[in-house]
């Protein structure tokens, strides 16, 4: 994180609702609420893990900050600027700065077209470079993730996983961003390869000052990379905290259940560790609970848990919970 601590991107209470249409007619009967009411900042040059089960709205979280889908409400701030009601033109070209790395290397990159166009794409599209310029600027870029430059008129389907993956962050970096979002990039790769991808992204960000929103499931991962960590639950942010706090000290209920179920190599570890098994599905989030949103599988809910959503505080610096139960003696700090 940079000295000055400057706030990069900001999110005030975010939601994105997908409506549920019925009927002959397609009447909305109801909707998703993929993400309901998420707020948080994010400093330059910091990375911020973004972490919870499969649905939560990770995904969906990042690509509303980035305005490929529109927010339902709330605003997001890049540098101050409030993306929610830029012109569609101001956006586009806002582009430049902020952008995406997808989950699926196999599904994110075009297959009839060549390595070299698809590195190009971004800065033809911006007028960023013309002429032999752009061959030389993918030529850079291949090196810089370390891919070779003669293969740069081959196609995806010639290159592994891992490979198409630094395809993908070569065409993400093309216009010199400043933010970008990183859904799940390693989840379809080998394990072998994850750290060399996981390696590849923190040497970017200190050559070229990046700032990561690193959305992920691996929670280990997400601890090596990452400054501060969110832990999201059916659409709302539960925790919020610098990384070795929130491992060495979990709040909320759930958050424990997630740490708990990392894998140690330890045989004598699991002799005395507690795991917490959750029961329950997770709700749907078309109709998500009343009250707070984790209290139909929590260990510790009693009748207010129910009665109203909590308030997402901060109970030490830096540290935020959505729990009315924080300082529950179960809770306390070890």
């Amino acid at each position: 994180m940079t000295e000055d601590n400057k706030v990069l991107v900001r999110v005030e209470d975010l939601k994105m609702h997908f409506p549920i249409y019925r009927g002959v007619i397609q009447r909305q009967v109801g909707a998703v609420r993929a993400v309901d009411g998420v707020s948080f900042s994010i400093h330059k040059g910091e990375t911020l893990g973004l972490v919870g089960e499969s649905g939560c709205g990770k995904s969906t979280t990042g690509r509303t900050i980035l305005q490929l889908y529109k927010p339902t409400a709330g605003k997001v701030f890049y540098e101050d600027v409030e993306l929610t009601k830029l012109h569609p033109e101001k956006m586009r070209l806002m582009r430049k700065n902020i952008q995406m790395i997808f989950q699926d290397p196999y599904a994110s990159l075009n297959p009839r077209m060549t390595i070299r166009d698809i590195i190009a794409e971004p800065l033809v599209a911006f007028g960023s470079v013309t002429g032999k310029a752009v061959d030389d600027r993918v030529r850079n870029l291949m090196k810089l993730v370390k891919l070779d430059p003669d293969f740069m008129l081959r196609y995806p389907h010639e290159f592994s996983g891992g490979q198409r993956q630094r395809i993908g962050i070569a065409r993400a970096m093309a216009n010199n961003p400043t933010f970008v979002v990183c859904d799940e990039p390693i989840s379809a790769l080998d394990v072998s390869i994850q750290a060399q991808v996981i390696n590849l992204f923190e040497d970017l960000q200190k050559e070229l000052d990046l700032t990561y929103l690193f959305i992920a499931h691996d929670l280990s991962m997400v601890r090596h990379i990452s400054d501060r960590v969110a832990v999201m639950y059916l659409g709302i942010i539960v925790e919020l905290a610098d990384r070795n706090e929130i491992y060495a000290n979990p709040v909320h209920p759930y958050t424990k259940a997630l740490l708990s179920a990392i894998p140690v190599a330890d045989p004598q570890y699991y002799e005395t560790r507690k795991r917490i098994v959750l029961e329950g599905d997770v709700p749907s989030p078309a109709n998500p609970p009343s009250g707070c949103r984790f209290r139909t599988r929590c260990p510790i809910a009693e009748d207010i848990c129910g009665q109203s959503r909590p308030v997402f505080k901060e109970i030490a610096p830096g540290h935020f919970v959505e729990c009315f139960k924080w300082d529950h003696p179960d809770n306390q700090r070890r």
